[in-house]
């Protein structure tokens, strides 16, 4: 049988309702009663029913997030930043990922309904009649990098479009002239955003320059098949601007494989900085993106309003911050990283 709270109070010789408040850290037991209370708890290893606390409290401490993908050190650095600032609140991290469509992201919405106090959702399939649809209008919600900014909901997102112009025009001052982008998959607020970017800097930097765009989707093997189409492009192009590092360390390797030398043969830069970027050869210019400050920011903005604070409803942006590395054959007056 269990330990209950009554078996508890009944050893500590007080009433439920101290162990109750003693449990929860209430200033109205005195010191005494409360270690008295604790080490009985301790001893018959009492532990507390969480979904009787939470009729009690009507909260779950728990958040939930939502996210594309799981795989990849984007990811993990987002969840990281996610979970260290709500191990610092107490609350518990609950995560899901819908990878296709709207409706798989309601169908993972409608099933965090009643377990979470709140929720993060990062989905390029998120849009106003899905959430509206699938979140009850009460439940705090903040959204991270989507086309819904602002509105209804709280919203974080990374300054997509001024990272990758800024590339561009880093590119641009090392010499480069024909620059090829690797898109990300269609449909992607960040990869949209990228593409925006890059296309706007080429037309006022390079004007004559027409754009060359390779499609990929954002994984390490989308980038090498864009690495080896190289081979098909005339002219080649001086540079290759990736529309994340996972897709630009992917093209590194093929351009390897094709015999040219980066930079020497062709430059490379990516978007992330995720921690593997620095340590492949050569390292990689990226656009630094605090990824684990942007689950960390976003969880407490969630948290505030959990907590009844009121909160701006203008979408918020993260600033990049260029990252010169060897990649992109910058003179070494240029180089900017710290790291």
């Amino acid at each position: 049988m269990s330990v209950t709270i009554k078996d508890v109070a009944k050893a500590a010789g007080v009433s439920v309702a101290s162990v109750s408040r003693a449990l929860n850290g209430h200033d109205s037991v005195t010191p005494d009663t409360r270690q008295r209370i604790l080490d009985v708890a301790a001893r018959l290893r009492y532990m507390p029913n969480s979904a009787a606390r939470s009729l009690i409290t009507q909260r779950t401490q728990t958040i939930g997030a939502v996210l594309p993908d799981l795989h990849g050190e984007f990811f993990s650095e987002l969840i990281r930043g996610m979970d260290a600032a709500a191990r610092a609140r107490g609350l518990h991290l609950l995560v899901s990922s819908s990878h296709g469509s709207a409706s798989e992201v309601g169908e993972v919405l409608r099933t965090l309904r009643g377990r979470v106090d709140g929720v993060l959702i990062m989905s390029p399939h998120a849009d106003a009649v899905t959430l509206a649809d699938n979140l009850p209008a009460a439940l705090p919600t903040v959204l991270m990098n989507t086309r819904l900014a602002g509105g209804d909901y709280l919203s974080l997102s990374i300054d997509n479009y001024g990272g990758a112009y800024a590339m561009v025009e880093h590119l641009v001052a090392c010499g480069h002239r024909r620059i090829a982008f690797v898109a990300g998959p269609p449909n992607n607020f960040d990869a949209d955003e990228r593409l925006r970017g890059y296309r706007d800097a080429l037309k006022k930097r390079l004007p004559k320059q027409a754009p060359e765009i390779l499609q990929g989707d954002f994984s390490e093997e989308s980038g090498y098949r864009a690495g080896l189409a190289v081979r098909e492009l005339t002219p080649r192009p001086q540079a290759i601007f990736a529309a994340n590092d996972m897709m630009a360390i992917g093209c590194l390797f093929a351009l390897k494989e094709l015999g040219l030398d980066v930079p020497g043969d062709i430059a490379l830069a990516g978007f992330d900085d995720i921690p593997i970027a620095r340590f492949v050869s050569p390292p990689l210019t990226t656009m630094r993106v605090r990824i684990a400050d942007l689950g960390s920011q976003a969880l407490e903005r969630l948290a505030a309003a959990i907590d009844g604070q009121a909160m701006p409803r203008l979408a918020h942006e993260l600033e990049c911050s260029l990252v010169v590395r060897h990649s992109s054959g910058a003179e070494p007056a240029l180089e900017t990283d710290t790291s």
